[in-house]
């Protein structure tokens, strides 16, 4: 495990495999460089890249600094960069794909953005988050609520049905997500109203590819759509068979020929 300092000072916890062009991979809500997609997803990358798996602030082996600002993430971004070299590829997936998207428009030095299923509304979708969204994250957060807090990001700002959130919580990996329920607020903030940054997607002068699942919720569909026709120039690839949990295995060449080209 290696550290990096972000601007604030807070110190930024990242692994590093592999060998090639740097790989940033920055994972969306609950998840770390030890749980979640990208620890399988590195290594099927690491034979043609050098992978920066890190923790986003409040999570795993990462700090943290209040007040939050979105704006602070961005710069742990950009200290992973700088480790990096400088300048970097970037993998993103769900709400750190917004992360990313708003770092790639506040001129980060990323060379190429990759970004799977951003979980921007557009159209009618049959489910909107409440509009105090975040300010009920954090208040479940400051009373020790974690619980609460996971229970509330997945059915009430996500959408998860109510049924399947029961099963999680008498699963193992209940316990996991509660572990990083404090940083839920953070995700809240980056994601804000949900609705698409049409005006900072159209600014990005870098190539990108927008990635969605062939069997995503069709919000998610939608919104990897008119994202792609948003940024300038962007790609737009749809996996088979695959829903918001993609496969690795299904990911991994196709992040491959887009970085690698």
């Amino acid at each position: 495990m290696n550290h990096v300092r972000s601007r604030d000072g807070t110190r930024i916890a990242y692994d590093r495999l592999g060998a090639g062009p740097p790989v940033i991979l920055v994972d969306g809500a609950f998840c770390t460089r030890s749980f979640g997609p990208m620890p399988k997803l590195a290594p099927l990358l690491a034979p043609h890249f050098t992978v920066f798996l890190y923790d986003r602030r409040g999570r795993g082996d990462s700090g943290d600094t209040a007040p939050y600002a979105v704006e602070r993430e961005i710069d742990d971004l950009d200290a992973v960069i700088r480790e990096a070299g400088g300048s970097a590829l970037v993998y993103a997936i769900s709400s750190g794909a917004a992360l990313a998207l708003e770092a790639a428009a506040s001129r980060l030095n990323i060379r190429k953005l990759a970004l799977y299923e951003p979980p921007f509304m557009v159209g009618n979708p049959a489910h909107r988050p409440p509009a105090d969204h975040q300010a009920r994250l954090a208040r479940l957060v400051a009373e020790g609520r974690r619980g609460d807090a996971v229970k509330f990001y997945m059915k009430d700002i996500i959408g998860t049905p109510g049924w399947l959130v029961a099963v999680f919580r008498i699963l193992p990996v209940w316990s996991k997500l509660k572990a990083v329920a404090p940083s839920l607020p953070y995700d809240s903030a980056i994601m804000g109203d949900f609705s698409l940054p049409t005006r900072r997607a159209a600014s990005l002068a870098l190539p990108t590819l927008v990635i969605c699942g062939e069997k995503a919720m069709a919000v998610l569909r939608e919104a990897a759509q008119r994202l792609s026709e948003v940024i300038p120039g962007a790609q737009l690839r749809t996996l088979p068979g695959q829903t918001h949990n993609v496969a690795p295995a299904a990911l991994a060449p196709v992040l491959k020929e887009f970085f690698a080209r």
